[in-house]
């Protein structure tokens, strides 16, 4: 049988065997050939194959599956390859003289998207012992710090304070003008590297650090001078997640996974006098707790990974203050738990964060999978060819753009040693 004599159903259904590149051959062969592999069908499923997330009907001037697969394709290629175009730009941010430990937006808006106006500034610290402001749309250096004694692994970023955290291997936290780069406060726990947590209270910015040798400080910006000392937990070191989106609450976790973690109130620092503002009462988890993170649209619902070994456990919690004329209640309501899919092989490292209030962005090593708060797997990437250290999701753009854009920025931050290369989807493309 030629292919003149094939109905156009028939030719739909063995062009679908085909790849984008052959389908763009054959369509010379003649108008038959053509009609069929325009058929919406085959570019929707090709699209649908390619990526999770597809919606071409929040892009503008985007009329057909083909037209989609084949922009999105192009850009896809243009990022990989490093080369500069219409849609994005890609800076290299050279200056660094060790490798980049960590990184954070200073500005108010990462990303302000189908418009050429983007305004961002980063920060990044390093093994050299340095903090460094750059212009990210023009690769170039605002500001550096003075080498430091002790390699430098943590920054956190205040933009509406235009603040800059800083902290060492040594326990040594420090505050800087955000636009100046000026050192305006330094503490020192005695300690190894201590993990820092700001938030605002009354208009009031305060940090609390925790410490190898069982304590956590509150201190006050800008002077960063102590306002309380607490140990939480008997000869056990700890640790903290990040603060509520309310502001009002902090996880403790104990590193020795003997105890349970517990709340603390932020609005204690306020009040260090009054023991009842303090802690919540031990949450009901007696594992190990790996990582933790807040689901972003509600006041306080967070998620902890924990379990000592394989497979582990994610279950969520809803923390609430019960207050009354003479008692307050720090309550943590459990919402959900469910039991991560045993691997066959060990696992080196794990990375959760929140979308929404009922999807959670869960990286095992170099595996990325979306799950509902109960369990249910919602969709897998296995794009990368490297550990995958931290997860950043945008929440103010389509999920289309989110999941782009949270691949891109990870990897290419995550794995370029001394220097830092930034990408911006700038033009409203998927």
């Amino acid at each position: 049988m030629s292919g003149e004599s094939l109905t156009l159903d028939c030719l739909v259904h063995i062009f679908s065997y085909l790849e984008a590149p052959d389908l763009l051959r054959i369509a010379q062969v003649n108008k038959t050939w053509l009609e069929a592999t325009e058929t919406t069908s085959l570019w929707r499923n090709m699209c649908l194959n390619q990526w999770a997330f597809c919606n071409i009907s929040v892009i503008p001037g985007m009329q057909t599956w083909k037209k989609y697969y084949l922009q999105r394709s192009n850009i896809e290629h243009k990022m990989m390859s490093g080369r500069p175009s219409v849609d994005y730009t890609c800076k290299a941010m050279r200056g660094h003289e060790g490798e980049i430990e960590d990184m954070a937006y200073l500005s108010p808006k990462e990303h302000t998207f189908a418009t050429r106006e983007v305004k961002s500034k980063v920060c990044t610290v390093s093994s050299d012992g340095t903090v460094k402001a750059w212009d990210a749309q023009e690769g170039t250096q605002i500001w550096s710090s003075p080498k430091q004694e002790t390699k430098l692994v943590q920054v956190i970023t205040l933009p509406q304070h235009n603040l800059v955290v800083t902290g060492d291997l040594s326990g040594t936290i420090k505050l800087w003008h955000g636009d100046t780069g000026e050192e305006l406060g330094a503490f020192s726990a005695d300690s190894t590297f201590c993990p820092a947590v700001a938030y605002t209270i009354n208009n009031k910015l305060f940090l609390s650090i925790a410490s190898s040798s069982e304590k956590i400080y509150t201190l006050a910006a800008p002077t960063l001078s102590q306002i309380s000392c607490i140990r939480p937990f008997p000869n056990c070191g700890v640790n903290l997640s990040q603060c509520s989106p309310d502001g009002q609450s902090i996880v403790v976790l104990p590193l020795d996974g003997n105890d349970a973690p517990k709340v603390l109130y932020t609005h204690y620092a306020t009040n260090p006098e009054d023991d009842r503002l303090m802690f919540s009462s031990p949450l009901p988890i007696n594992t190990c707790v790996f990582v933790t993170c807040w689901l972003p649209a509600e006041p306080a619902r967070i998620a902890l990974m924990h379990d000592a070994d394989q497979p582990y456990n994610i279950t969520t919690f809803d923390i609430t203050v019960q207050k009354s004329k003479y008692k307050m209640n720090i309550v943590a309501q459990q919402v959900a738990t469910f039991r991560l899919p045993k691997k066959h092989t060990s696992i080196h490292h794990r990375t959760i964060a929140g979308f929404g209030k009922q999807t959670l962005v869960i990286a095992l090593d170099m595996e990325l999978k979306l799950y509902s708060l109960n369990g249910t797997e919602l969709c897998t990437f296995q794009d990368h060819k490297k550990t995958i250290t931290s997860i950043w999701v945008v929440h103010t753009v389509t999920t289309t753009i989110s999941q782009l854009v949270l691949y891109y920025k990870e990897y290419l931050i995550k794995s370029c040693g001394s220097f830092c290369r930034i990408l911006f989807v700038l033009s409203h493309h998927p």
